[in-house]
């Protein structure tokens, strides 16, 4: 029987690929990537670029394939089978990368090409590539010896094991949380939400109403359930997940002091006071204490704000909702009631017109507007029926050969199931590379949601946010996408500073605030009508609503990441900090049992250690970009080529200040940020 993970020459077969390929496959492809590492490093492979290339990264990008479908499937269509088997080959992944990373024969051999005369010949890109493999090796303890380099790999095993067994807790704390109501209990809720918890109660031959704590069957009832007491039991099942407070075998308690006290010993290893200092090193901000200054500058600007939204909504909730005590758990609740008294509508008034297959259309049309190429259905492996697969050519017109041009491609996988990891993300399936063969590969990208699967006969409905976060994960896409580099190591997002990779995916939200856009994105579910403008108005008039409160909850969330990674120790008493930071910049702290850091997935799972800030530090690039499409206006041609060429198109392959300053011709500034969220 072939194995499916082996065929690594087209798209991953999704469809054929069952637990069983997988060991075999790793073992096979872990061993051909071995044997191109010997001959690499030895001596009949000279110390060229394009020599080494066609020799390690063809073997490399091989087991990158085939690992990254695995993986996907890991996030997307887990069950006990594929995840025991996936955990099983992590640790080999892992020490196979780590040994490539350390080798000290193959960092000579670098060494070598960055000093060789033909160096000072090479392109900006793959001079680019060069630089940041030299500073990758350092990282990842090619410089280390004899104990520390033996100790440095142990600790990127345990490392990998420990990120995985962190995800998983929180999935499966996810997943396994149900709770069965009678319909006299959930008064307010919309009435898909209802009709969707009715058929997961049906589906179980359960009488009643299932609710979990998946987003879109917990939030609306965090939103709009009027029956209290049933809002404070799902918040507290919500923020115990993973924790102490839940079922055992979920706690991350133990994983996050492991890892923090894993990644400190790194820290050390590489001569580094803490790990804040190593995350900072590939990244645009040059210290911890930068960011931290950053965030608290951004904090004392947004608190008068924070305030004020506070003060506003306690007032409205005592007068008018009778909560004389507002908890976090009537937070979302009141706020919704706050907004519809204020401004005349509620979010699930705008969802009605917002169709995913309008949404869908109208966000192709603004792509293919501003970037001049097209979006075409196409076909490939699914692992899921509600799976599609996209391609994006560049107009014949525009090439000239005269016909149309593969840019890129793309799978879209829009609904929440059991299985599937919470929240939404873009990963790369493989990227743009001018292959040693001679063939040029183009990239292809995972776009995830987990929206309100269609019910009834009628098409998914998605909130005003859920169409922002469209727009954001598209963003990450068409940054891989589009890229023309052609080193694999700098194209797309490949070699983006992180804290600049959130750039392109917070400027598309902007979109979502344009009426010139959302006239053509929206669609009544019943009628057809598009959007109103007077309900649009409204939303507009309510884009900053509590933008100080939302500000604040981000820094915070920036701050505990940052000094969590900068100040050894601090993984003895990990909510004792989470309590510090709230005192310094949260208006309304949560409940003392909330511990939102056990599902904190982005900085313990997700590669944002130390990194949460870019979110914050990434929206000043993005306003400040946007900003010129409000010089010109939103769907301006000229303007979208100049952003493409400077900032999509070149991908890793310079520093992000360089792309920023191509395309605005200055360095950011922070105005264009405080006045997009109404803070100037």
């Amino acid at each position: 029987m072939s194995n499916p993970l082996l065929d690594t020459t087209g798209l991953p077969p999704f469809a054929q690929i069952k637990p069983e390929h997988v060991t075999p496959a790793i073992t096979e492809l872990l061993a051909a990537a071995d044997a191109a590492l010997e001959k690499a490093t030895g001596d009949e492979v000279p110390a060229d670029y394009d020599a080494m290339s066609a020799v390690l990264d063809v073997a490399t990008e091989r087991l990158h394939s085939a690992w990254g479908a695995v993986s996907h499937l890991n996030h997307v269509a887990d069950n006990p089978e594929l995840r025991a088997v996936y955990n099983e080959n992590i640790p080999k992944i892992t020490e196979f990368h780590t040994r490539l990373g350390a080798d000290e024969r193959l960092y000579a051999k670098y060494k070598a090409i960055a000093t060789s005369p033909a160096a000072a010949k090479l392109n900006a890109a793959r001079k680019k590539a060069l630089s940041n493999a030299m500073r990758d090796f350092v990282l990842s303890g090619a410089e280390l010896q004899g104990a520390a380099r033996e100790r440095y790999a142990q600790i990127q095993e345990r490392h990998a094991a420990l990120t995985t067994a962190y995800s998983e807790h929180v999935m499966d704390a996810t997943d396994s949380y149900a709770l069965y109501v009678d319909e006299s209990r959930l008064a307010g809720v919309p009435d898909d939400v209802k009709q969707a918890a009715r058929a997961a109660a049906e589906a179980e031959g359960k009488p009643g109403y299932k609710l979990t704590l998946h987003f879109p069957s917990y939030f609306p009832v965090m939103q709009y359930g009027d029956d209290r007491a049933l809002r404070e039991e799902l918040y507290t099942a919500y923020a115990t997940r993973a924790s102490e407070l839940g079922k055992p075998e979920h706690d991350n308690s133990a994983i996050m002091k492991e890892l923090l006290q894993l990644r400190q010993e790194e820290a050390q290893l590489l001569g580094y006071k803490n790990f804040a200092e190593v995350s900072l090193v590939p990244k645009m901000a040059d210290t911890p204490q930068q960011v931290l200054d950053f965030l608290r500058d951004l904090a004392k600007r947004a608190r008068p704000y924070a305030e004020r939204d506070l003060t506003e909504l306690r007032e409205f909730a005592r007068t008018e909702l009778g909560l004389a005590d507002l908890q976090s758990w009537d937070v979302p609740y009141a706020s919704e009631k706050l907004k519809e008294a204020r401004y005349a509508f509620s979010d699930q008034e705008v969802k009605q017109y917002f169709t995913e297959p309008k949404v869908l259309s109208g966000l192709f049309r603004i792509i293919e507007t501003l970037f001049e190429v097209s979006i075409r259905p196409d076909t490939a492996e699914v692992w899921n029926p509600n799976v599609r697969f996209f391609r994006i050519e560049r107009d014949a017109s525009k090439v000239p050969s005269g016909s149309p041009q593969l840019v890129g491609q793309f799978y879209l996988d829009p609904y929440a199931r059991t299985g599937k990891r919470p929240g939404a993300w873009m990963d790369d399936v493989r990227g743009r590379w001018a292959r040693p063969e001679g063939s040029t590969q183009t990239p292809v990208a995972h776009l995830v949601c987990n929206f309100t699967p269609p019910a009834d006969g009628k098409p998914a409905l998605l909130t005003h946010d859920e169409v922002t976060t469209l727009f954001h994960e598209f963003g990450h896409g068409l940054h891989h996408m589009l890229t023309q580099v052609n080193d694999i190591g700098v194209a797309g997002i490949s070699g983006v500073e992180w804290d600049a990779v959130e750039l392109p995916s917070q400027f598309m939200e902007n979109f979502c605030w344009e009426w010139e856009v959302l006239k053509h994105l929206t669609a009544h579910v019943d009628s057809g009508e598009p959007l109103p403008r007077a309900l649009y108005d409204k939303m507009l008039a309510a884009k900053n609503f509590q933008s100080g409160l939302q500000t604040l909850r981000q820094i915070e969330f920036a701050l505990f990441d940052m000094r969590l990674h900068g100040e050894p120790g601090s993984e003895n008493d990990i909510q004792g900090l989470v309590d510090e930071v709230r005192r310094e910049v949260s208006v309304m702290p949560p409940p003392a049992f909330n511990r939102f850091q056990h599902s904190f997935s982005h900085i313990f799972a997700g590669g944002y250690s130390a990194g949460y800030y870019s979110y914050k530090w990434a929206e000043v690039l993005s306003a400040d970009a946007w900003s010129a499409f409000e010089e010109t206006s939103a769907l301006d041609p000229e303007t979208g080529r100049r952003y493409r060429e400077a900032i999509l198109e070149a991908g890793g392959s310079r520093p992000a200040m360089e792309s920023f300053k191509a395309f605005r011709g200055r360095e950011p500034r922070i105005d264009a940020l405080l006045r997009h969220q109404g803070m100037a």
